[in-house]
C-alpha cells in the first residue's frame, strides 16, 4: 500500500513532470517532482534512461547523489556537470556497460549535510565530541548543519524502502544487489559508503569520489575519520559478494583526502578487498569540483559496469 500510495501521489504531478527538465546529449530525463516520503523531505528525482529504452528489457540500477549536477551544467549552481548522460552514451556506442539507468536523487538543499553525514559513526563518539562536530562551521563561518539533526539513517530508509521500490515498479530493472549500485562524490561518496555497509543485500558496489572523509571541514581535533575507520572494521561487507571503487584529487579540497584515503585503503585491504573488487584511484592536480569527476567518471562507471 505504501508504494501504491507513493505511485499515485506522483502520478498526480504529471503535468510538472517535465517542466525544466535538464537537456541531455543522450538519452532522455524523467522527472519526478517533490518526491513524497515518511522520512525526509520531498526532493526531485531525475531518472536517466538510454536510447532506445526497452520496458521489456531489463537494466541494472545506478542510484546517484547530488542529483541536480549530474546531467546539465545550464542548470547547476556553479555551471558544472558530471556529464553522466555522455559518458553512458560513450559506453553504450561501444558496447562496454551493461545495459543500466540512472537515478539522479536531488540533495535537500540545506539538510544535505545532515542527509549525507554517517550516523552511526557520529552516534559512537562522546557526548562532547559529538556537540563540537554539529557545531562545526564552514570556512566562511556559517554552521555545517544547521538546525538540522544527523539522519542519513532516515535517509537511507527513503533511497532502500520507499525509492528503490518505486524505481523497481515504474521501470525495467534488475532489481537484486548485483545489479544495484550507488554513487556520489564528497560527501556523496560518504554516503554511498555508508549506504553499501548498512544495505549490503540491496547494493552491490559503491562508488566513491572525493570522499569527504574528514565529515566537516577541519582536522583539528577532528574525532570523526577515525571513528568512520572503526566502523569500516566492523561494517565492511563481504568482498566477494561487492565492489568498491574510491578516488581523489590533491588540489583544493581533495588536498585534505590523501592521508586519510590511505588509512581507509589499509582497513579494506585487511578486510580481504583486492583488485578484483576494489580499486582506489589518485588524480594529481584534480581538485573539488564535477569538472574534476567528469573527466574521470568513466573508471568508476566501467569499475561497476563494465562488461
Amino acid at each position: 500500500m505504501r508504494i501504491l500510495s507513493i505511485f499515485l501521489s506522483i502520478l498526480c504531478n504529471v503535468p510538472n513532470l517535465f517542466a525544466q527538465l535538464p537537456q541531455v546529449a543522450a538519452g532522455r530525463i524523467e522527472r519526478f517532482e517533490q518526491f513524497p516520503s515518511q522520512y525526509v523531505t520531498p526532493r526531485t528525482v531525475d531518472v536517466w534512461l538510454p536510447d532506445h529504452y526497452d520496458p521489456k528489457a531489463h537494466y541494472e540500477v545506478l542510484y546517484m547523489h547530488d542529483g541536480q549536477m549530474l546531467f546539465d551544467s545550464t542548470t547547476t549552481w556553479n555551471k558544472q556537470e558530471w556529464k553522466v548522460d555522455e559518458w553512458m552514451d560513450y559506453f553504450y556506442g561501444k558496447r562496454r556497460l551493461r545495459p543500466c539507468i540512472v537515478v539522479g536523487i536531488w540533495n535537500g538543499g540545506k539538510t544535505r549535510h545532515a542527509d549525507y553525514f554517517p550516523q552511526k559513526p557520529f552516534e559512537a563518539l562522546t557526548p562532547a565530541q559529538k556537540e563540537a562536530i554539529h557545531a562545526a562551521a564552514r570556512s566562511n563561518g556559517a554552521s555545517v548543519f544547521g538546525d538540522y539533526e544527523i539522519r542519513s539513517d532516515a535517509y537511507l530508509k527513503f533511497l532502500v524502502e520507499e525509492l528503490k521500490p518505486f524505481i523497481d515498479k515504474r521501470f525495467a530493472t534488475r532489481k537484486g544487489r548485483r545489479h544495484t549500485f550507488i554513487a556520489g562524490s564528497s560527501m556523496g561518496g560518504l554516503i554511498s559508503l555508508y549506504a553499501l555497509c548498512e544495505y549490503p543485500k540491496v547494493f552491490g558496489g559503491a562508488a566513491c569520489l572525493s570522499t569527504h572523509w574528514p565529515g566537516i571541514f577541519s582536522m583539528e581535533g577532528n574525532p570523526f575519520p577515525e571513528a568512520m575507520l572503526q566502523y569500516m572494521r566492523q561494517h565492511l561487507p563481504a568482498p566477494r559478494k561487492h565492489r568498491l571503487y574510491f578516488d581523489c584529487g590533491d588540489q583544493t579540497l581533495d588536498a585534505l583526502y590523501p592521508p586519510l584515503q590511505q588509512k581507509a585503503d589499509a582497513v579494506l585491504r585487511k578486510r580481504g578487498f583486492s583488485a578484483r573488487n576494489w580499486q582506489t584511484r589518485f588524480f594529481p592536480g584534480d581538485d573539488h569540483s564535477e569538472k574534476a569527476w567528469s573527466r574521470r567518471l568513466d573508471q568508476p562507471l566501467w569499475f561497476l559496469l563494465g562488461q
